[in-house]
């Protein structure tokens, strides 16, 4: 794949949905705003054991905006979880990651917030969801603002275990079109691994990006 800058339009999504959209054959350039998301990190290994601990913090927040919304008449569907990763050295490739000791791994989940939500039902919210979790997560479940700005992205279509060549793909269409990487590698989690066989699992891989100093 061989793009120059100039030919790269990167776009403001038309609403919120829009942001997930992806296809596998061709990556997306998008300038998203900032957005609140329920979010909780861990670390260590990344993979459903250190997840399933944390989720129903997570989706307890979820469903409690969703309900307290389709009170008011305003009807908002739950968004999908996301994760984004990194390692204790700040590195941000995701080989680098791969490779790097799974005590070095940091990672975050969490899930978009409708913007129609308001202060006293996030707080309420927050409040329902850590009474889902032991006490040593409790306090690290929060809503707050997160801005990633120009984003490239990809829909990977195959099991969670072989993202790397998409991943790559990605990663050299950045650097095709005079980019940097920047910030956390990012996955959102479309189809729902409980009822969807493996090689039809849908993830968008996004990754953030920068004009290279050098151009």
């Amino acid at each position: 794949m061989t793009m120059v800058a100039e030919a790269i339009k990167v776009t403001a999504p038309a609403d919120r949905t829009d942001e997930l959209k992806a296809q596998s054959d061709r990556v997306r350039w998008l300038s998203l705003l900032p957005r609140q998301f329920v979010m909780i990190d861990g670390a260590g290994p990344v993979g459903e054991a250190m997840f399933t601990e944390r989720m129903p913090g997570l989706y307890t927040v979820a469903y409690s905006v969703h309900f307290a919304l389709k009170r008011r008449g305003v009807d908002e569907h739950v968004w999908p979880i996301e994760l984004l990763m990194w390692t204790t050295d700040g590195a941000i490739d995701f080989e680098a990651g791969l490779a790097a000791a799974q005590t070095d791994w940091r990672w975050r989940l969490m899930i978009g917030m409708p913007d129609g939500a308001d202060r006293d039902e996030l707080a309420a919210a927050v409040a329902a969801g850590q009474a889902k979790l032991p006490p040593s997560l409790a306090a690290e479940l929060r809503v707050a603002s997160f801005t990633e700005g120009d984003v490239a992205q990809i829909m990977h279509v195959w099991p969670y275990s072989e993202e790397r060549p998409t991943n790559a793909r990605l990663h050299a269409a950045i650097a095709d079109a005079g980019f940097v990487p920047r910030g956390a590698h990012h996955e959102i989690y479309i189809s729902n691994p409980q009822r969807t066989a493996p090689e039809k699992l849908r993830t968008i891989i996004r990754q953030p990006f920068a004009r290279s100093e050098s151009r």
